[in-house]
């Protein structure tokens, strides 16, 4: 019996419409009526990342010299040991210049004697950076070229959001100046030592995207979007149909014959526009 009386109790309740009083002047009451709705309720996480590489190479000269070419532009794949560029040392570079320009014969045989030196890639991955152009004169400290293996999103967790977050989930990620453009990405990894950015102890986490798109660019600012907490077909009213009297909530539930009731109510959890009702 008591079986049938709940199940009749909770057509009735999602039968009624709740009666909302809204106050545009002291004087003045607005009221209107919203249906009570089965449905899903998603609570997001949103945190700020940064997209960043995974593996960021400077490429140096094993030597100091003049650059003679650079044969990769920026956005370019590589493989590891491509020739990436071409610097004459500057042992090769003083003897060369030296030498007249119409003694070819004198220039061509040392110019095989003292060849250039191939800078190479010291990683399959793709170019980030070109940094210098030939004839300029590189010292060791020098990096003409950026190499990065993949690029990445890697976000500062703070430690009150970190139980919401599992290595291994799925969240979306969306770059801010793509904003219509969301991807999916897989959290690979959570920092096991924290770091304290103004007076909060956050955790650094490793997102790795899945078909990003091509306009994804080191340095971008992106949002990442988890769920935190989903319910699925429960009661749920608008949040701004609920009151709160010293602790107490309460919705005013208008019946089928039109009487009017207030009736306290035990709330779950709020996406910030609709609530769950327990």
């Amino acid at each position: 019996m008591s079986r049938y009386l709940g199940i009749a109790a909770a057509a009735v309740i999602a039968c009624a419409v709740l009666s909302v009083s809204a106050c545009s002047r002291p004087s003045r009451q607005k009221t209107w009526t919203v249906p009570v709705k089965r449905g899903d309720i998603v609570v997001e996480l949103r945190i700020a990342g940064t997209v960043t590489p995974r593996n960021r190479i400077p490429v140096r000269p094993p030597v100091s010299g003049r650059l003679d070419e650079v044969l990769v532009q920026e956005g370019r794949r590589v493989v590891r040991g491509q020739a990436l560029a071409r610097l004459s040392s500057l042992e090769r570079v003083t003897l060369l210049d030296a030498i007249p320009l119409e003694d070819h014969v004198a220039r061509e045989r040392w110019a095989a004697v003292y060849r250039p030196i191939t800078i190479v890639s010291p990683i399959d991955g793709f170019v980030i950076a070109r940094n210098a152009e030939p004839g300029q004169t590189l010292a060791v400290s020098d990096a003409p070229l950026v190499i990065a293996d993949e690029l990445i999103v890697q976000a500062d967790v703070d430690e009150t959001d970190l139980r919401h977050l599992t290595e291994g989930m799925v969240v979306q990620v969306s770059l801010d100046a793509y904003p219509d453009d969301t991807f999916a990405g897989t959290i690979e990894h959570i920092a096991y030592e924290s770091r304290l950015i103004n007076n909060v102890t956050v955790y650094a986490v490793r997102i790795r995207p899945r078909g990003a798109p091509a306009t994804m660019r080191a340095g971008m600012t992106a949002t990442v979007r988890a769920v935190a907490q989903r319910r699925r077909d429960v009661l749920t009213l608008p949040l701004d149909t609920i009151t709160e009297v010293h602790g107490e909530k309460y919705v005013t539930v208008r019946s089928a014959d039109g009487t009017e009731e207030r009736r306290a109510v035990i709330t779950g959890i709020s996406d910030g526009r609709l609530v769950e009702i327990l």
